[in-house]
């Protein structure tokens, strides 16, 4: 791997067809980059224009008139959200695959950079590892037993929000991370006062360009449990678990139902 010379100027971008996030954080090869842009942009065509020329035509707009707006930046690297593949429809899945590659040539055009890709998950573990925890519920908002939480430990399966219940709204708790991060940021509301739903579009684009950085700083690595303690409680099991990543290291606690013995048969 070759050394990363700094400053670099980081562009991340999250792309939907209704709206592009984009943020622009200046890295020095500290911890915390500062950030020289955070928006989003919305490339109006005619409702009647449906299908490839929709993409086509907000294309060609996001070229000429919000390209020019970042090359003031001198822009060393790009990186993308890559399109979720997960969905049911694969019309939305293939179109989105499209219009990101269409986005992604389109700055490699007018910037010169090449844009590099990363997954949604990657995107989050890797700007925000302390989110990375034993899953403590299932889908159906169940705890999981003592002996399934054991094996979490003893094979290091830790994953994204596995603190949180399966239905949390994992954009929220995101732009919640980023704002502890980041207390500056100037987010916009409607009229009713409440975050209009481009901020997490912008969220997500910065969310991209710290762990961009952050594997910049330290490659890729995969989050691990170096110790745990556990200590009864009542009718309770208290573990106390530490997580590691690159040199960075967590302490977490998971509390969960103390087993109950089964019961001897003569």
């Amino acid at each position: 791997m070759s050394e990363v010379v700094y400053p670099r100027i980081v562009l991340g971008l999250d792309i939907s067809t209704a709206c592009i996030g984009a943020s622009i954080i200046l890295d020095n090869g500290d911890d915390k980059p500062k950030i020289l842009k955070i928006t989003h942009v919305s490339p109006k065509i005619s409702n009647k224009i449906k299908g490839m020329e929709a993409l086509f035509l907000r294309k060609k707009l996001f070229a000429e008139q919000f390209i020019p707006t970042l090359k003031e930046y001198g822009i060393t690297d790009v990186v993308v959200e890559e399109p979720l593949l997960s969905s049911n429809n694969v019309n939305t899945v293939a179109t989105l695959l499209r219009y990101n590659g269409m986005i992604s040539d389109a700055i490699y055009d007018e910037l010169g950079v090449v844009p590099q890709p990363i997954s949604s998950y990657d995107a989050r573990m890797f700007s925000f590892p302390e989110l990375v925890s034993i899953r403590k519920y299932n889908k159906r908002g169940e705890e999981y037993p003592y002996k399934h939480i054991m094996k979490a430990i003893e094979t290091d399966n830790i994953v994204l929000f596995g603190a949180y219940p399966f239905d949390i709204d994992k954009k929220t708790v995101m732009m919640n991370k980023v704002n502890e991060m980041y207390d500056d940021i100037e987010w916009i509301y409607n009229a009713k006062g409440e975050l209009k739903k481009e901020n997490y579009d912008a969220c997500d684009s910065l969310i991209c360009a710290l762990a961009y950085v952050n594997v910049n700083h330290h490659g890729i690595d995969k989050p691990t449990i170096t110790s745990h303690v556990i200590i009864e409680d009542g009718s309770n099991l208290v573990i106390n678990y530490t997580t590691k990543i690159w040199d960075r290291t967590y302490d977490k606690k998971l509390v969960i139902k103390k087993p109950v013995p089964k019961k001897k048969v003569n």
